[in-house]
């Protein structure tokens, strides 16, 4: 007897190697994290990755390229929102894609509140081109500390008969962590974001914050979020601490490293060994690369 899936359960599985297959071909370094993650959480995590990537092309340049304007943009969006929506109260989707992220949505406990910030800012990306404090810190939370709420919310909930709202300090956690990542790709994409896109996240062009002010924010942010690493569940805490300590090390080499025309990465080498402390167990590093990047 074959034991192979069909129908519903095709499709379902289907969706899920389409979210996969993206994940894989826009991040080497998200997708090792996601290795680390236990079976439980994994697909749902990569099928978060998935949609937040697809709408991320949409005004980062592909959607231009193809010929879009960006009131063509904004329309695309705006459909990939509402089909986001309407998947997840009718459990089905055209879009292998959005059919993913809805059963993850519906399993976890992803709604609204999160989803629409998301989309927000990205719609913000067709409409602001130069941040201060106050913009950058709400395209923040939209762009990033969202969407590590998502996560957490996949952390906690997935596998269990009914979503939960998570831990307040988990909360906290999660959403530095996702504003640390943001703001160490805005320093790490800042001549690409200026030259390309005409974008400033920062307020670097006008004065409005320094280097040495986002690094200090990144790094204290880091170090809150590692703080509750540990309260995670098992089978998170090592993928959450690899993705930690890999933009704790990135953060390090801005600091040595302050040209905005250079794009600082981490070598496979050293990428690996950070994986590996992680799956042994080990305590976040954030204490030691602040040290070392002071």
């Amino acid at each position: 007897m074959s034991h192979e899936p069909t129908g519903l359960a095709l499709y379902d599985k289907t969706a899920q190697d389409a979210a996969a297959a993206v994940i894989a071909a826009y991040s080497t370094s998200f997708g090792l994290a996601t290795r680390l993650l236990g079976p439980r959480p994994r697909p749902h995590v990569r099928n978060i990755y998935a949609l937040v990537r697809i709408a991320d092309e949409i005004v980062d340049g592909p959607a231009a390229a193809a010929g879009l304007d960006a009131d063509a943009e904004r329309a695309v969006l705006d459909e990939l929102e509402n089909e986001t929506m309407a998947a997840i109260e009718r459990g089905f989707s055209s879009n292998l894609v959005v059919h993913a992220f809805a059963r993850t949505a519906r399993e976890c406990g992803v709604d609204d509140s999160l989803i629409g910030p998301f989309f927000s800012s990205m719609r913000t990306d067709l409409q602001t081109a130069r941040h201060d404090a106050a913009s950058h810190d709400d395209y923040v939370y939209g762009s990033a500390e969202v969407v590590g709420l998502m996560c957490l919310q996949v952390f906690v909930n997935a596998g269990a008969p009914r979503p939960v709202a998570a831990p307040a300090a988990l909360v906290d956690g999660a959403r530095r962590l996702g504003a640390a990542f943001q703001d160490v790709n805005f320093l790490r994409d800042q001549q690409h974001d200026e030259d390309a896109l005409g974008r400033d996240y920062l307020g670097l062009g006008s004065g409005a914050s320094s280097r040495v002010e986002v690094l200090d924010r990144i790094d204290g942010d880091l170090a809150a979020a590692a703080a509750v690493i540990p309260d995670l569940p098992a089978d998170c805490r090592r993928a959450v601490t690899a993705a930690h300590d890999l933009f704790a090390s990135l953060s390090m080499r801005l600091r040595r490293d302050a040209s905005p025309g250079a794009r600082v990465r981490v070598p496979d080498s050293v990428k690996a060994t950070l994986a590996a402390r992680a799956w042994m167990g080990f305590a976040p590093r954030h204490r030691k690369i602040e040290r070392a990047g002071a």
